[in-house]
């Protein structure tokens, strides 16, 4: 039984907005739940009417009326709000408050400063007549190569406001691998920096934007922000200050609900990335329902995740200007000079809402660090975690050495749903190492293998009840077949998100890794995160990659791969430490055939371990083939595995 380490006091949970919601659903539905699993119920069993309420609670501006909440099709072809229009950025600018920041921003080169609502609204008015005049309209793809800086956040606001259609990437992304997205979607128009700044050094970039161009022969217009030097130019360019030269009136194009609001991607490791394509309407539903709800941001908080815009993260800190919240950006690695910063960072900026990832706190924890020692937090009310399972020492660690008396929010979801399925509950407990519950209208259970739904088990986490915030279609994928074989093939019209989960007694929730990297360890399934959660608890090993290859002769090989701090080395002593964690905290099932140091472990730019990939490449698979180079934050770290597989092919 995992402990409780954190619970609300009877005033606070009061006054949560989820609290709020339950007072107007008993004043205006006539319904009435003493306890979440009881609303939560009621949200995936009435989902007409849960959905409804939300767009009547939230008072969406619908310029068009609506004919039904959805249609009974399955999924992935359920319409939602047919004959609704509406407009995403229409409902940010409603929240405009002239007496606090709509982004507060800092960065490696720059201090904390903030832009205020009026600036905001100028400069979005001012860029989206620009564009307008540049021939950008309804439908059109826009595009930017952008670090995290607040003329990203104007850029978007302003391609939503006319109803164009956004997508973004990082300046850490090479020029094959913005060709491979953004080339599927024909854009019309390009935003781009002339380099950017990570770990103190700069990279200039202007030659891989001329190479972008060349490859996006749809492109119209650039719009060049000099960000390394303001006197930087680029050929066939506007720069930023021209295209936001003339004021304007900023006014609201109403599009359909299904309308695209963005295309996100996948990580592409293992071929072309999915063009995962989202709309308006399903995602300001979704977002108003988890901002408010899940994260609970009350009106002038300030709302904080470490993201690049090649995350869907960058997107989703966006939905906190929805409820009236002030986004907090920070532009540059969270561990330079030192992993201080972020914390000082937070201290600094009166950070409430602080998201992060779980590699990032077993980092903290591995190299000691006790912020609270330098720091108060008299605003910070939660900390949220994503992008991999937080492991339950990563929890104990947060309250001894951050804050006490904090919500701790462990959350999972993705870039399908550009928002999460399950996460944080402002009312209720939090336990070590559990996620706290399945999100309002997420008819999440887990399934074995014929479709039974499991108590206290785990098994492969599956969505039963259509969400608006599914993604509308893929680009390019007119007739759902690559849609529906990445998320149906399994069960039918049934959303197998691809992950292992147990659903605890108490209605709390564990992730143990992805189920298409299960390691299936003499007919006994194990989590790749139960490996993850013990080597993290060794102070010798930075990171580590396990794997379990099947062999045809009908035996394993379950090698573990480690990366070592500065000062150990991978002796027989710390390899019976190694050997000895997995198999008192698990089973002997868990240790590994052989444990092999490597220099790096490779991971996707959008921070996930190769698992899959690196499996299929030791199981014989071309390397060109099932690994797309260009999708990596780190290369050369596939090198030493393509070696390791011809050494295995000699033996």
């Amino acid at each position: 039984m995992a402990k409780e380490i954190w619970r609300p006091d009877e005033f606070s949970a009061d006054l949560c907005n989820i609290e709020d919601y339950k007072r107007w659903l008993a004043t205006n539905c006539k319904l009435h739940f003493s306890t979440y699993q009881e609303l939560w119920e009621w949200s995936v069993t009435e989902t007409k009417d849960f959905w409804k309420s939300l767009a009547d609670y939230f008072d969406i501006i619908f310029h068009d009326t609506y004919s039904e909440v959805h249609d009974d099709a399955p999924m992935p072809f359920t319409k939602w709000f047919d004959g609704a229009t509406l407009n995403y950025a229409e409902h940010i600018f409603r929240s405009k408050d002239k007496d606090r920041p709509a982004i507060i921003h800092s960065s490696e080169r720059e201090e904390i400063h903030g832009l205020s609502w009026d600036l905001l609204e100028q400069q979005t008015a001012a860029l989206a007549h620009g564009m307008r005049a540049m021939g950008i309209s309804k439908g059109d793809r826009v595009v930017a190569y952008l670090p995290n800086i607040p003329e990203a956040t104007i850029a978007f606001l302003a391609t939503c406001s006319i109803g164009a259609i956004w997508s973004s990437s990082s300046p850490d992304f090479g020029s094959e691998s913005v060709k491979d997205r953004f080339a599927q979607i024909e854009p019309k128009l390009l935003f781009t920096i002339d380099g950017y700044q990570y770990n103190g050094k700069a990279y200039d970039k202007l030659a891989t934007v001329k190479e972008i161009q060349d490859k996006l022969p749809t492109l119209a217009q650039t719009i060049l922000i000099p960000y390394l030097d303001d006197e930087s130019t680029l050929d066939h360019s506007v720069t930023w200050m021209e295209a936001t030269s003339t004021p304007a009136e900023l006014t609201f194009e109403a599009v359909p609900f299904d309308h695209p609001l963005w295309v996100l991607f996948s990580s592409g490791t293992t071929g072309i990335p999915k063009a995962i394509t989202h709309s308006h309407g399903g995602n300001l539903l979704e977002h108003y329902k988890y901002l408010s709800f899940h994260n609970d941001v009350q009106v002038g908080e300030r709302f904080f995740w470490y993201t690049t815009t090649g995350w869907m993260m960058w997107n989703y800190v966006h939905a906190a200007l929805l409820v009236g919240g002030t986004i907090v950006l920070y532009d540059g690695s969270p561990a330079y000079p030192n992993l201080e910063v972020m914390w000082r960072f937070a201290k600094q900026a009166g950070i409430h809402h602080f998201g992060t990832s779980a590699p990032f706190i077993v980092a903290n924890m591995k190299q000691g660090m006790k912020p609270k020692d330098h720091y108060d937090f008299p605003y910070l009310r939660s900390i949220s975690s994503t992008g991999a399972p937080l492991p339950p020492d990563g929890f104990d660690w947060i309250y001894k050495n951050i804050k006490e008396d904090l919500w701790l929010v462990s959350m999972s979801g993705g870039t399908d749903v550009c928002t999460a399925f399950v996460g944080g509950v402002p009312t209720e407990p939090v336990y070590q190492g559990e996620i706290q519950a399945r999100a309002l209208g997420v008819s999440l259970y887990a399934f074995d293998e014929a479709g039974k739904a499991l108590n206290n088990e785990v098994g492969e986490m599956v969505i039963t009840k259509p969400m608006p915030s599914m993604p509308i279609y893929f680009w390019n994928d007119p007739e759902k077949k690559r849609y529906q074989s990445s998320y149906f093939d399994t069960y039918p019209n049934i959303w197998r998100h691809g992950d292992w989960v147990k659903i605890t007694d108490r209605n709390s929730l564990i992730i143990l890794g992805r189920s298409d990297a299960t390691l299936n360890r003499d007919g006994i399934r194990i989590g790749t995160a139960e490996i993850y959660r013990s080597m993290n608890k060794i102070d010798a090993l930075k990171d580590s990659l396990i794997i379990n290859i099947e062999k045809s002769n009908g035996t394993h090989y379950m090698p573990l791969f480690v990366q070592l701090n500065e000062g150990f080395d991978l002796d027989p002593t710390l390899i019976k430490v190694i050997k000895s964690e997995l198999r008192q905290n698990y089973s002997p099932r868990h240790v590994p055939d052989e444990i092999i140091q490597v220099e790096d472990i490779p991971y996707t730019i959008s921070g996930k371990k190769l698992e899959s990939p690196i499996k299929k490449l030791l199981m014989g698979m071309d390397a060109t083939k099932v690994i797309n180079l260009g999708a990596l934050r780190n290369p050369d770290s596939v090198n030493f595995f393509i070696d390791f597989k011809e050494r295995m092919e000699k033996d």
